[in-house]
């Protein structure tokens, strides 16, 4: 039985620049931790995929990576969905509609960018070996529909991980670099910086 790593710290005044590429390499995103306000924000820019539009989205998180707010932009100065939650897993959006549907969950989950897997590796200190079954709020961000789904990590080694979309055949093995954001995500992203 191994011990608890964190990872290390992945703020500076400048801010941790990450890219990845989609697998055939037709799409690239561009993500920027910032440590800002006692929390972190993380900026994300996907662009360049065929058949999927230009989009940014924003996470706010604490100190100790918990999610606070999620906005996701796609062709207006405006968000096209923004989500906020208390901590205590109710969600609401910004004209103070309660989402109800989405109480329990912690997380967010992109499909389209392997960055949120970092939040739970983040926050939650799994031993090699254990599981976590995390609820999310599932965002298809070109449709905006936002759905409750059930996830759960497993910690392989110090840093590599498995994940499971439960109630599908998702199941993927990944490695995370020393700050815990996904080195290569396979058929689906790689890392270039």
């Amino acid at each position: 039985m191994s011990t608890y790593t964190a990872p290390t710290a992945a703020h500076s005044h400048a801010g941790h620049r990450v890219q990845w590429t989609t697998w055939a390499g037709d799409g690239l995103e561009t993500a920027t931790i910032r440590w800002e306000n006692e929390g972190f924000t993380i900026t994300g820019v996907v662009s360049d995929a065929p058949g999927r539009e230009h989009f940014e989205y924003v996470l706010r998180l604490t100190a100790g990576w918990q999610l606070r707010q999620f906005l996701l932009f796609r062709d207006l100065d405006e968000p096209d969905l923004w989500l906020a939650t208390d901590g205590s897993g109710r969600w609401g959006e910004m004209n103070g509609a309660h989402r109800t549907e989405l109480d329990g969950c912690y997380d967010v989950h992109l499909a389209c960018t392997p960055l949120t897997h970092t939040l739970p590796i983040r926050r939650i200190p799994l031993l090699q070996g254990d599981s976590a079954d995390i609820p999310v709020a599932l965002i298809d961000p070109d449709t905006l529909a936002v759905r409750a789904d059930a996830q759960r990590y497993t910690r392989l080694g110090s840093h590599s991980w498995r994940f499971e979309q439960l109630g599908s055949d998702t199941n993927v093995e990944f490695t995370v670099d020393e700050v815990g954001l996904v080195v290569d995500y396979p058929s689906l992203f790689r890392r270039l910086s």
